[in-house]
């Protein structure tokens, strides 16, 4: 559901030493995926009771990278509802989203057409959205979607005059 850092971060982040640990309550890092783009990401975990305090991290939230298990459709249903609360907030209007579809090298992984509709992202109003298949495994799909990301919120900063 998070950023999660055992699976993802050591590929965003290839000349660092990462620990990979799952996380268990956050992590911070600042990347910059692109020229002259920076991002400070927060690694928040996922699980049941520290979802919880997701509310205390949307604060000055630029964009939001999103991480669902593609292989695990019968979460797609939670994961769904945890997005939909979080992007519900005041304090995310009109926030990009990047959703990662993750473990698309799995045979089990859903379509990234699944995904969409089981979220219910055509229907989410308000916030830019793309879907990014990938694998943490090999880092396929990850720069595009920081890539992705970087344009999203550079565009919203441009119509706030930013």
């Amino acid at each position: 559901m998070g950023l999660h850092q055992q699976r993802i971060w050591p590929r965003l982040f290839p000349n660092s030493t990462v620990i990979t640990i799952p996380t268990l309550g956050f992590n911070v890092e600042t990347v910059e995926p692109t020229r002259n783009v920076t991002f400070t990401l927060w690694d928040v975990g996922g699980q049941d009771r520290i979802r919880a305090l997701w509310k205390h991290y949307l604060s000055n939230t630029d964009g939001l990278v999103f991480v669902v298990d593609s292989a695990d459709p019968e979460r797609f249903g939670e994961a769904g509802a945890e997005l939909e609360a979080m992007l519900g907030s005041d304090l995310m209007q009109g926030v990009p989203l990047v959703l990662l579809a993750n473990k698309q090298d799995l045979p089990r992984a859903q379509p990234i057409t699944e995904i969409v509709e089981v979220l219910g992202l055509r229907q989410l109003q308000g916030h830019k959205w793309h879907v990014q298949g990938c694998c943490a495994v090999s880092g396929q799909g990850l720069p595009e979607a920081l890539e992705k990301l970087a344009e999203m919120v550079k565009q919203k900063q441009k119509a706030r005059g930013l």
